[in-house]
């Protein structure tokens, strides 16, 4: 299933929240599947699809950082805006640790422009490279409860529910498979109000398509398989998948690799090769700014090549 993939996204201009800044994803969402359901696992992970719900995201030297460079730092932040200021900084040259401790700070705010941007530092950190694990896992818990009390404080501002949504699939990962596939309903129902809230976002519109395609792909034995373990597991179709990603390609054309892709894999399996193959050349020849870029060509090539 497409949730293995490890993806970056962030937009070529700063999206709109309730700070004026920002809201990006990265890291990397897996389903782990509990003890007393490794036949069903293996059920639903057999053949050239794997049974995953999660979200994609972005590693610490994504898009967002390369097109975000910002031309000097704010060294030495006095006032909400300050501080906020030189949080995006730091964020835009991948300097997670420094950014993690500086918004740590803020634990306690009751800014969800604090606390939001915490949740994101947190998981960022907790997908460095080399992380131990059970550190990695408190990381993660941590930064859902800071996306969870940021939605609290401010329900209007859209990255709070965009990264509720994307740490909410994270720690699904380690609370067995019913919670996951539970949790893809509220996930999904967080994307859409990030993009209601946030129309113009085209990281969370992304995000939701491949949401979308996730469940699109699915073959038929691994929903039935799905379906013992959840009695109404998600549902979607490549054509719901498809308007998300041509949405996010409208409101910022080449913004992401990631997404060109997905319109090229989208359109594979609505079995338009015209348009698949339009789509795949886009992505093989998208600027390789990031090794995500590079991985990008590669699938696009192998894909290019199957099509003939």
């Amino acid at each position: 299933m497409a949730w293995r993939s490890v993806t970056r996204l962030v937009s070529r201009t700063l999206p709109p929240s309730s700070g004026g800044r920002a809201a990006g994803l990265r890291g990397t969402t897996r389903l782990y599947w509990s003890t007393s359901s490794r036949r069903t696992a293996a059920a639903l992970t057999s053949g050239g699809a794997a049974f995953l719900l999660g979200l994609p995201a972005l590693s610490c030297l994504g898009h967002e950082a390369y097109r975000r460079v910002q031309s000097s730092a704010v060294l030495h932040a006095i006032g909400k805006e300050e501080v906020l200021e030189q949080a995006d900084y730091l964020y835009s040259c991948a300097e997670t640790e420094k950014l993690y401790q500086l918004l740590l700070q803020h634990k306690d705010s009751d800014d969800a422009e604090f606390l939001w941007r915490l949740a994101r530092a947190s998981r960022d950190l907790a997908l460095l490279p080399n992380m131990e694990a059970e550190r990695k896992k408190q990381l993660m818990f941590e930064a859902f409860e800071y996306a969870k009390k940021a939605l609290e404080k401010d329900e209007k501002c859209f990255a709070a529910h965009k990264w509720y949504a994307v740490c909410l699939s994270d720690i699904g990962d380690y609370e067995g498979v019913k919670v996951k596939i539970g949790n893809s309903y509220t996930i999904r129902e967080h994307l859409e109000r990030a993009i209601q809230l946030n129309p113009k976002d085209a990281t969370s519109l992304h995000i939701l398509g491949y949401w979308c395609f996730a469940f699109a792909e699915l073959p038929w034995y691994q929903r039935k398989v799905a379906a013992v373990i959840f009695e109404s597991p998600p549902v979607s179709t490549y054509e719901e998948a498809l308007g998300f990603f041509l949405k996010a390609e409208e409101v910022d054309p080449d913004f992401y690799s990631k997404n060109l892709l997905m319109l090229g894999k989208t359109y594979m399996g609505m079995k338009d090769k015209q348009k698949a193959l339009l789509w795949l050349t886009k992505a093989k020849e998208y600027p390789a700014h990031t090794p995500e870029d590079k991985e990008v060509h590669k699938e696009a090539a192998d894909l290019l090549k199957k099509l003939g």
